[in-house]
């Protein structure tokens, strides 16, 4: 399973209600999966592919390549 190599971020999983959630009884499992992208990234002064999350991405925690 992929996860983001800099916050350690990997699925998790629960239930999806029905629509109308007027019956407790109807519930599906369910995977949110984190939005992982393959960048390549400067890695103590290499240059590497790796699994980096979005948020990572946008809040700069990557130097990419």
């Amino acid at each position: 399973m992929a996860k983001c190599e800099i916050c350690g971020k990997l699925a998790n999983h629960g239930n999806k209600l029905s629509i109308t959630r007027s019956h407790i009884s109807k519930r599906s499992p369910r995977t949110w999966k984190p939005n992982l992208r393959r960048v390549k990234a400067d890695i103590n002064g290499e240059t590497k592919r790796i699994y980096v999350c979005a948020k990572c991405l946008k809040d700069k925690k990557v130097k990419r390549a």
